[in-house]
């Protein structure tokens, strides 16, 4: 017996992907089949603001969901309704008091290195909102989903104010894509087993 693996805590998982690999949208669907539960409620939160281009990768994810609707899936942060540093305690509050146990998903923008820029994030453990920007603000999430959409290092609001916004388009456009198949897909296995229960208990009847 390997006393010492069983004694190792479990590793976070966090998977990386550049927005313009071929299969980019599989990777980020078959990652969040793996994180994400059947039996809570699924929120996700979609934080930043369309002021700043680089900091509107959220609220656009939102807005490509709403217009998606993946099923069983609510959505906060949109462009007409942004969720952001001013009313992100507010909406967190809302969250926990309107559903049981919800299992939260954080998705927001962040600068790195050069060359992780366009590279979508995934993993355990929640997205830190406004740490880009030296902002002190309630972590979001159970899972979180990251965009790098510029390089970090100085004049963080600047950089976030100059970042394309074609590149902040496609990679919501991925990320909101990947989210929308994988609640397909769980929704799918979800009525499957659904089915089969009935189908058990009918003949045991």
């Amino acid at each position: 017996m390997n006393l010492k693996r069983r004694l190792m805590p479990k590793k976070p998982f966090q998977h990386k992907v550049h927005h313009e690999e071929q299969d980019a949208v599989q990777e980020i669907t078959r990652s969040l089949i793996k994180l994400v539960p059947n039996s809570r409620p699924i929120v996700i939160v979609c934080i930043g603001t369309d002021r700043s281009t680089g900091d509107s990768l959220g609220p656009l994810v939102g807005t490509k969901l709403k217009v998606k609707q993946p099923p069983n899936y609510e959505v906060y942060g949109t462009l007409e309704e942004p969720v952001h540093a001013v009313n992100l305690e507010e909406r967190l509050e809302q969250i926990q008091a309107q559903y049981e146990n919800p299992f939260i998903i954080g998705i927001d923008a962040c600068l790195g290195k050069l060359s992780s820029v366009g590279m979508v994030s995934l993993g355990d453990g929640p997205v830190k909102p406004g740490a880009a920007v030296k902002k002190q603000l309630p972590p979001v999430g159970d899972i979180h989903m990251t965009g790098i959409v510029n390089v970090s290092g100085f004049m963080e609001y600047f950089v976030l104010q100059n970042t394309r916004l074609n590149l902040v388009m496609k990679m919501a456009e991925l990320i909101a894509e990947g989210i929308y198949l994988a609640s397909l897909r769980i929704s799918f296995q979800n009525r499957t087993a659904e089915r089969a229960f009935s189908n058990d208990l009918a003949e045991l009847q």
